[in-house]
């Protein structure tokens, strides 16, 4: 049975080289990016090994506790878009729960990345092994820290599995990977600020991540002794331990009803009734609006704006010991606006099959100027409140007079990265996946796509914005006054003649955002 789930493994890693030029490149992007990553993990864990022993140690330790955390947090988000992970998917299959385990851990070590992690790992041998006894423990250490990987990874992901295939445990998940993104960025924070993190502070992290299973296995390897030899022990133990409980979350997982088909959905009157218009503009923004509120995507897409925006609030506030200047209280919000538009890029996507219903009904140009309307203005009517409050924070941490030219700057900016977008939306439009998971791009084939219409608004937003940024950051902070009339006088103008072409490409705008996945 184990190999059998290998070669099935195997011929899934194969089918990617058959498929469409845009797996062929997803493949071959993969490869390259796990050679880097298993090369240069290989060089940080094995370069300690020029430092006194005891720091070599803790950069280890420090190294393959992050290893474990990513092993337990990389299932978690690719739940839904990876089917091997869901235990339900295989409830069918005649096999005992003993068999089925050791398929799935077998199958879970081959591939690209988990190659890539296992080299990455056995630089730690080199770097921190200073005794043949310390060597020998890490020939035998390092393949236990990696099946403890392997199993602490299955055990989380089976065991939330019913959660994550809720809509409330895939939205706590995306909150989640945020707030984690989110803290990746304190270190740098930290060190802007002027804060020492040296030796010592290193030692202090590592002195508690030694007793985690990966870091018991690096202080073994770094003491070569009978101490070092019972903490190998005790990590194999608690694999066993973990493997064990797996077995048991993976039978009662396997017989769990399906928790996200349970309850019947509630009709709900409108939250927005009396504050938005009547007729098409104020039906799509309402529909827009619920979108943003229901939607996993929609709510990872904002928290990541706010993540962003709380991201260059504590950056501003870090770098301004030499004295604020405008851009420390302008910039801020300026790159909130132009964050907070790329939602519009792709306006019809999340329709999917779905728009055929706008296709049978806008006969005119102007239906489809006021659909594009009514999708920019559910932004706003998010985006602009919190452009403000960003205003606010920024300027109170600079200057106070800076707050109102910069909010006009950053709500100028939304009203051009809109006029951008209304063209990629009729030109280059894609499908989002419908599947659980929040983190979905483009469909396959669609992602070159997606990457190029994103990127080229936000360059053609800041590109159209620079007539009016320049003065504003060179001091002269009264021209700002125009960016809200700049920006949303070009975003009409762009809707009218967006919504004539693309109510001429309708066809081929269904087929876009209707693509298999």
């Amino acid at each position: 049975m184990v190999g059998l789930f290998v070669r099935l493994k195997l011929r899934l890693v194969a089918g990617s080289l058959k498929g469409t030029g845009g797996r062929r490149a997803g493949f071959v992007f993969s490869l390259i990016a796990g050679l880097l990553v298993a090369i240069v993990g290989f060089f940080f864990l094995g370069a300690p090994r020029i430092l006194e022993p005891g720091m070599a140690a803790d950069i280890g330790i420090i190294f393959y506790t992050a290893i474990l955390t990513m092993w337990i947090a990389g299932p978690l988000l690719m739940f839904g878009l990876d089917d091997t992970l869901d235990p339900a998917r295989l409830a069918l299959f005649p096999l005992r729960t003993g068999q089925l385990a050791r398929g799935l851990l077998a199958s879970s070590a081959v591939g690209i990345w988990p190659i890539a992690s296992l080299f990455a790992m056995t630089g730690v041998i080199f770097g921190v092994g200073r005794s043949v006894t310390g060597v020998l423990l890490g020939i035998v250490g390092v393949p236990i820290a990696f099946a403890c990987c392997l199993v602490v990874s299955r055990l989380v992901t089976t065991g939330l599995s019913g959660v994550l295939r809720t809509r409330r445990g895939r939205d706590v998940l995306a909150v989640a990977v945020i707030l984690v993104v989110v803290g990746t960025q304190v270190p740098g924070l930290l060190l802007n600020t002027g804060l020492n993190i040296g030796p010592e502070a290193i030692a202090g992290l590592a002195d508690v991540l030694r007793w985690t299973p990966t870091g018991m296995v690096v202080h073994g390897i770094a003491d070569g002794g009978l101490v070092g030899l019972a903490e190998v022990i005790a990590v194999a133990l608690f694999t066993a331990g973990c493997a064990w409980l797996w077995i048991i979350a993976l039978k009662a997982a396997l017989v769990r009803p399906d928790a996200s088909s349970q309850g019947g959905g509630s009709v709900r009157r409108s939250r927005f009734g009396g504050l938005l218009p009547e007729g098409v503009l104020g039906a799509v923004a309402a529909k827009e609006l619920k979108y943003a509120r229901r939607d996993p995507r929609g709510r990872v897409t904002w928290v990541s704006v706010l993540a962003i925006m709380i991201v260059m609030i504590i950056s501003t506030r870090s770098n301004t010991d030499g004295g604020p200047t405008v851009w420390m209280g302008v910039f801020p919000v300026w790159l909130g606006g132009l964050v907070v538009a790329l939602q519009a890029t792709n306006s019809f996507g999340i329709d999917g099959r779905a728009l055929w219903m706008n296709a049978v009904v806008y006969a005119k140009p102007e239906a489809l100027r006021a659909d594009l309307a009514g999708r920019q203005l559910a932004i706003s009517v998010i985006g602009v409140p919190l452009l403000g409050v960003t205003a606010v924070v920024t300027g109170l941490l600079t200057r106070p007079e800076w707050i109102l030219p910069a909010a006009l700057t950053g709500w100028g900016v939304m009203g051009l990265v809109f006029s951008v977008g209304s063209f990629t939306s009729v030109y280059m439009a894609y499908t989002q996946p419908e599947r659980i998971n929040a983190f979905t791009g483009a469909a396959p084939g669609q992602g070159g796509q997606a990457f190029v219409s994103s990127i080229g608004s936000m360059v053609g937003g800041a590109a159209l914005s620079l007539p009016v940024l320049i003065p504003v950051m060179s001091g002269f902070v009264w021209v700002s006054v125009l960016m809200p009339f700049y920006g949303f006088g070009l975003a009409w103008l762009a809707r009218r003649k967006a919504s004539e072409i693309g109510l001429r490409r309708m066809p081929e705008l269904m087929a876009d955002v209707s693509r298999p996945t």
